[in-house]
């Protein structure tokens, strides 16, 4: 209805589950699939019709096996109702042989867990930036050779780039100690290439910034998210609260990422879609004065009952 034609691809992106085996609660007392599971409901939901849906790693807490079953036995039939693709990206906390066996079903392997995805043309490349044994993140010389070859050829609708540690800064001074290393390196790579925008989890809270001139859009948790207003005599703060996700819409031109809480609240106003026919059939400059003119004070039952 606006100056854009409707966005090309919608990629629903969430991050950080730290599901643990047997449904066990983080830290005793997250009740993390409880929080997944509300995220999904959410997004099944709502208007949004996802080509993908992406999760930024930190999938596991621990890497237990059967927290990675358990991850798919709630996503997976989710993302089927929806006909969207899957992505998987590795985090710190996971581990590579139990990620690549349980959620991949291949045989288990310890190298680094990088792959490519055709979203009807827009590619998204998954890139494992975790370091095992430890939760900073870094990329070995040969998957920056290797994301140099992919780059090389540019997609029809560009690329995104999904990797779990984001090349951005944090306030956090704690979690400044467990950024990407070596961002250099990986700006040099896809400077100038078709990556289009960089996802990210990680930190547990919703950033945006740019990196070698490219958007990056990092989801918060759908577990515990940091608390970055909390009082100065915490060095962090973790809380159940304030969870979201975030819906990247990539148009023609740009891309744009919107986050979603999982919370609700009782709706203040708004428009039923059982307006949408009618607004659609609007002349386009009856449609301006109708949402747009202040004298209309947006008086949708009137226009109804005159155009009926």
């Amino acid at each position: 209805m606006g100056q854009h034609p409707p966005a090309s691809r919608v990629i629903a992106h969430l991050s950080d589950t730290h599901l643990l085996g047997e449904g066990r609660p983080l830290y005793g007392s997250v009740p993390v699939e409880d929080r997944l599971r509300v995220a999904l409901e959410r997004l099944e939901a709502s208007s949004v019709a996802p080509d993908a849906v992406v999760f930024t790693g930190d999938l596991a807490d621990i890497g237990e096996p059967d927290a990675y079953r358990r991850l798919r036995a709630a996503v997976e039939p989710v993302i089927r109702r929806m006909g969207a693709q899957l992505v998987w990206v590795m985090g710190n906390h996971d581990d590579r042989e139990a990620y690549s066996s349980l959620l991949l079903d291949e045989e288990p392997s310890d190298r680094p867990q990088d792959r490519v995805h055709d979203i009807a043309g827009l590619r998204v490349i998954s890139l494992d930036t975790t370091v095992p044994g430890y939760h900073h993140g870094e990329l070995e010389p040969a998957q920056l050779e290797w994301l140099r070859g992919v780059l090389a050829e540019p997609a029809p609708l560009g690329s995104i780039l999904a990797l779990h540690h984001p090349p951005v800064p944090t306030p956090l001074e704690v979690m400044a100690v467990l950024e990407l290393h070596r961002q250099d390196e990986l700006a040099e790579v896809v400077r100038g290439t078709d990556v289009r925008a960089i996802l990210g989890g990680h930190l547990h809270y919703s950033t945006h910034s740019t990196f070698a001139g490219i958007p990056v859009h990092v989801a918060s948790a759908t577990c515990y998210t940091l608390d970055l207003g909390a009082d100065a005599g915490r060095l962090l703060s973790g809380v159940d609260g304030g969870q979201s996700f975030d819906l990247v819409h990539v148009y023609d031109e740009v891309v744009v990422s919107s986050t979603v809480p999982l919370a609700t609240h009782p709706e203040a106003t708004g428009f039923s879609s059982d307006y949408r026919p009618m607004i659609e059939g609007m002349d386009p400059d009856v449609r301006l004065e109708q949402l747009s003119s202040k004298s209309s004070h947006l008086n949708l039952n009137e226009a109804a009952s005159s155009s009926g």
